[in-house]
């Protein structure tokens, strides 16, 4: 019955669309709950695409005994209902301590800046509908650099740069506190493996900035 509902999520979200959404060649969705039988910790949710999925296990280790940590990644951008869909099944299914979150890299060049400063508040609200009592940190998408050429950061992150903006004004103004990922990962170019993902010494730089953020918003023992 559960998976019935979870498909006319979906569907209702999909149909629902009054234009056409621009998507990638190959969309993708990962979700990851361990722990659901137990109910010791509070629970925590990563919000974000495959850099979040690269760091995800770093928090999850900076967390062990402190919090069961769960995410959600994809390469569904602001503006897409599916993303939408997608953080329903997520938030239906559990109740979260606190939400750290992001989107910003994917849709670039298919979502215009203007437009992202439309959709992401449409995000925002909807996490906050479905999950009114966590408490929520925003995260500052990371760099895009040339591959191959990691000193240099790629034409396109002049749009990151600026979705971060737009994003931190938001966050600011809705009194949610920002974990900036960009200014933490920019000034280590040997991170990269490749024009947006890290190696393993760069996603435990961010995994370790993460569990730190989401470890003032933990209640104490």
């Amino acid at each position: 019955m559960k998976t019935v509902l979870l498909f006319l999520t979906l569907a209702s979200f999909t149909l629902a669309a009054d234009r056409v959404v621009p998507r990638e060649g190959t969309e993708w969705c990962n979700i990851w709950m361990p722990n659901a039988n137990k109910h010791n910790l509070p629970r925590v949710l990563l919000i974000g695409d495959s850099v979040t999925q690269g760091y995800g296990p770093d928090v999850e280790k900076q967390l062990a005994g402190k919090a069961y940590l769960a995410r959600l990644a994809t390469s569904r951008c602001v503006g897409d209902p599916a993303l939408l869909a997608e953080l329903t099944a997520v938030l239906g299914a559990e109740s979260f301590e606190v939400i750290h979150f992001n989107n910003g890299l994917h849709g670039i060049g298919a979502v215009s800046e203007k437009e992202y400063a439309e959709f992401l508040p449409q995000m925002l609200a909807h996490i906050r509908q479905l999950a009114p009592k966590a408490k929520l940190i925003w995260a500052n998408s990371t760099p895009s650099h040339v591959n191959g050429k990691f000193e240099q950061l790629a034409p396109n992150n002049a749009n990151v740069t600026e979705r971060n903006r737009i994003a931190t004004e938001l966050m600011k103004k809705e009194g949610i506190p920002v974990d900036d990922l960009y200014a933490l990962t920019l000034p280590h170019p040997e991170w990269c493996s490749d024009g947006l993902h890290y190696k393993p010494e760069g996603k435990a730089a961010q995994g370790a900035q993460v569990a730190a953020e989401v470890l003032k918003l933990l209640p104490a023992k």
